[in-house]
């Protein structure tokens, strides 16, 4: 392995990573029992004072953004992280508002730190690169007529 593709496998690993914590957060908003992190989602969407159905929006957003995080393509890798900010935001809210302890609100400040560093780092060069279709790279420009 070459010094130039070290930074370059190791953040694919942080994005594969993540990935994979928030998929698995998806995967227990979804379970309907205790989940190794604790009591069923639905009992502590309803003790945070949201409808319990709220952790399927939640988990599906996290899952979107984990897929997204996975796609080697700056463009998706920021609608990953940003997705993951805004789920974030709430979580951090929720435990600020709610005084939960660190032992249980750690994660997700961390977390949302580490999203917003990989959203500025794929930042798109111009906010509409994030509407336009992905450019084929077996397109051709036209050729000009005389």
């Amino acid at each position: 392995m070459t010094t130039r593709t070290w930074p370059r496998h190791a953040m694919t690993g942080l994005y594969w990573f993540l990935a994979l914590q928030f998929a698995l957060g998806a995967i227990t908003k979804y379970w309907p029992g205790e989940t190794f992190f604790g009591p069923p989602y639905a009992a502590q969407f309803a003790e945070w004072g949201y409808p319990s159905w709220m952790r399927f929006p939640v988990g599906t957003l996290e899952g979107l953004a984990a897929i997204l995080l996975v796609i080697p393509s700056r463009r998706t890798r920021f609608l990953g992280a940003t997705t993951l900010m805004f789920v974030l935001t709430g979580a951090v809210t929720t435990h600020i508002i709610n005084q939960d302890g660190p032992a249980e609100s750690w994660a997700a400040p961390t977390h949302l730190v580490i999203t917003g560093i990989l959203a500025l780092a794929n930042w798109p060069h111009d906010w509409r690169d994030l509407l336009r279709a992905p450019a084929s790279h077996t397109a051709r420009a036209p050729h000009p007529t005389n």
